[in-house]
């Protein structure tokens, strides 16, 4: 990135305006403040959605909205030739109830962004008035999606994809604000990044009664609590130890009192991993040991397996341009990043189109120290100046080599 001073405008093959980035920078961390404010959850953001819809139109931006639900697209089309590039953040907030103290906490009742998608959507936002400002120089289309529902099964990419957001895309690029980095530092690997993940939801059937009469019922929470245990070895004996993988009950539910043996217990679980071979064995595991054991427990099991997102694949040549990019901007430390089981549906965008998913370091041991899906969740705001710079430098990357 070539750090320029003026008025923002470049001249055909330079590189990115450094100083019209950080002129941007005080609006990307007013609306994140905004957003964390007025959380709004999965295919609820309503609001979120009318107000980027509203900044965009402000900038000149060509916008289209409820795409595949609450999802806006906006296009920038640029004064020379090119290709189209797609930039994508995602807009929903998570069902936890905010315990920070500080301005900005957010005011709806057990609503927060509690994994940073805020700050995702206030850099995509400033990104495409970037674009919109050095439009005459741009090459070809920039798009802008900001996509909803990405927390939630079975997410807001594939109806997004389905309402033709994709549609002429040559390339797609997204990033993801992560604590578990520090500030300065970038990381992305290619192929396999982020694990495919699947929910599954169990019903034990039983015969309920007396709590002192047990031998004339059918105890399902004994039932259920014996299939906790024989699933966690569903990894460790059926899968390759090199192969990684998470089958995680995190949730169990059964009776109404302590001398009551409840007829029903529920049970519900994710499974992670990277290989789709092992993806059907572990649901084949599942199924056979959730059967097995409500049979010999003399109960019923009803099994509700929801295949959610795949695996997110990145494709080698955009890895290759995110480690030539990234040091680039502003001094980042470009890492190789291990496979991590969190899941994204960013991974039915690199289905489809050639594309990279990059971590933009967030943790900085102060405010910023809590995992995502915290309660105390925060970001340090300077990282979404690195991830905006980031995906400015990565579409100029790819315009430029194909132009």
């Amino acid at each position: 990135m070539k750090q320029q001073k003026g008025s923002g405008k470049k001249e055909e093959g330079e590189t990115m305006e450094v100083g019209l980035l950080h002129e941007l920078f005080p609006a990307m961390v007013e609306l994140r403040r905004h957003l964390h404010r007025h959380p709004e959850l999965s295919f609820r953001e309503e609001e979120t959605s009318a107000h980027i819809a509203e900044r965009l139109q402000e900038l000149g931006i060509e916008v289209s909205v409820n795409v595949g639900g609450y999802g806006v697209v906006g296009k920038i089309y640029g004064g020379l030739p090119g290709k189209t590039v797609a930039l994508r953040a995602d807009m929903d907030a998570l069902p936890i109830q905010d315990e920070k103290t500080c301005d900005y906490a957010s005011e709806q009742p057990g609503v927060m962004h509690a994994c940073g998608h805020d700050g995702h959507t206030a850099t995509l936002l400033a990104v495409g008035e970037y674009f919109a400002k050095t439009r005459e120089q741009l090459r070809g289309e920039i798009r802008l999606l900001f996509q909803p529902a990405e927390e939630v099964c079975p997410g807001g990419a594939t109806s997004m994809i389905a309402a033709g957001a994709l549609d002429g895309v040559d390339v797609i690029y997204g990033v993801h604000l992560w604590t578990p980095l520090p500030v300065g530092t970038v990381a992305s690997r290619p192929g396999a990044l982020m694990a495919s993940t699947d929910e599954f939801f169990i019903e034990m059937q039983g015969q309920g009664g007396h709590g002192g009469m047990p031998h004339k019922t059918v105890d399902s929470v004994v039932a259920a609590s014996a299939l906790v245990l024989q699933l966690q070895s569903v990894v460790s004996r059926s899968v390759d130890p090199l192969d990684p993988a998470v089958v995680t009950i995190g949730a169990i539910q059964g009776g109404t009192a302590q001398n009551i043996i409840a007829d029903r217990c529920k049970l519900s679980g994710t499974v992670r991993c990277f290989e789709e071979g092992t993806r059907a064995l572990i649901r084949q595991r599942i199924h056979a040991l959730t059967e097995g054991t409500a049979q010999a427990y003399g109960a019923e099991a009803i099994i509700n397996y929801m295949p959610g997102y795949p695996s997110l694949i990145n494709h080698e040549r955009e890895y290759e341009r995110f480690m030539e990019a990234a040091p680039e901007v502003f001094g980042l430390h470009a890492e190789l990043s291990t496979p991590i089981m969190p899941a994204e549906d960013f991974a039915y965008y690199v289905q489809k189109v050639p594309g990279c998913f990059m971590l933009v370091g967030a943790g900085n041991g102060q405010n910023a120290v809590y995992p995502h899906h915290h309660p105390k969740f925060d970001i340090d705001e300077q990282a979404m100046l690195h991830a905006a710079g980031l995906l400015i430098a990565m579409a100029e990357s790819y315009s430029a080599e194909h132009a």
